[in-house]
């Protein structure tokens, strides 16, 4: 199909009248109707309704000019990918996420952003998957990381699978710190740190089984930070995803893994059907080569389903 006629057919859909179309294209008016009219025949359909002056796309021209739009789209991204040029992108991206070590990703995804794109602004918030997720559905947000259990209709995403696992934080003069894993029996009868949100909360549960029931919660926390203050003074030892531990200074404070070992998936979401701005699709891409590189194609779901 010769992109050339579909953008005659495009001029003439826009100007409704193949006199002014022709004009637009700085081609006589015979010229204009003669080639598409050969367009139509070659096709075997009839794109425009002809009354008097006023032209009208025909169910056939509606659905071509929809198609004849994206192969015209298709062919300018295609020149530019070709040519090796990148338009210049600005503005902001809103990123809302809890404390994971998948934000370590995250932190990859920024870093990309920020090489190919410098005058694109990127604002963290750190907070529960439930106020991120609320502050993406009154658009303050644009991309949202949420550990796993999260509800994800309306979103597309990618997951991380088993990108965090589960541990104790203590001081590191506690007798548990001596032991390699922390099971059910060490944490019975002490005064425990749980998360604040009701889904993760479950995952602990089904952990402990029968015995959740027979815990000590000294506190619950909505995030980490503060829970390991707590457990430095020696008021609980939160149990937790490991998230950005290794940051942590060990003489304050230490993490044992559960035994049985417990993992956590995270998703790196965006609202689905939802127009976003240059800037938000850019990182959107970097989202996907990026998570996909680092964690290997393997153990990354791509989420993409058109509800």
């Amino acid at each position: 199909m010769d992109l050339r006629i579909l953008r005659y057919f495009l001029t003439v859909a826009k100007e409704q009248s193949f006199t002014k179309a022709a004009e637009q294209l700085h081609i006589t008016q015979p010229t204009l109707s003669r080639q598409l009219a050969a367009f139509e025949e070659e096709l075997g359909i009839s794109l425009f309704n002809r009354n008097g002056r006023t032209i009208t796309l025909t169910d056939e021209g509606i659905l071509l000019k929809r198609r004849a739009l994206e192969m015209l789209d298709l062919e300018k991204r295609t020149l530019e990918e070709l040519k090796g040029t990148e338009e210049v992108i600005d503005g902001s991206v809103t990123i809302g996420c809890g404390e994971f070590a998948a934000v370590e990703i995250l932190a990859e995804i920024c870093k990309v952003c920020r090489e190919k794109y410098p005058l694109v602004q990127i604002a963290i918030h750190t907070a529960t998957a439930d106020t991120v997720y609320e502050m993406m559905k009154k658009g303050l947000v644009d991309i949202g990381m949420f550990l796993e259990p999260v509800d994800t209709e309306g979103l597309d995403y990618i997951r991380i699978p088993e990108s965090d696992h589960w541990v104790v934080g203590m001081r590191p003069d506690d007798p548990l710190a001596g032991k390699e894993f922390i099971t059910k029996q060490d944490l019975l009868g002490k005064p425990l740190i749980l998360p604040e949100r009701t889904g993760v909360q479950s995952e602990i549960a089904n952990w402990f089984g029968k015995d959740f029931n027979k815990l000590q919660i000294a506190f619950t926390s909505n995030l980490g930070t503060n829970a390991g203050v707590m457990a430095f003074y020696g008021l609980g030892y939160p149990v937790s995803v490991a998230g950005a531990a290794r940051y942590w200074r060990p003489d304050l404070l230490v993490q044992r893994k559960l035994f049985p070992e417990i993992t956590s998936s995270t998703v790196i979401a965006w609202q689905r059907n939802l127009p976003n701005s240059h800037a938000v699709n850019k990182f959107i891409e970097i989202i996907s080569s990026v998570a996909t590189h680092d964690a290997g194609t393997s153990l990354i779901s791509l989420n993409a389903c058109k509800a």
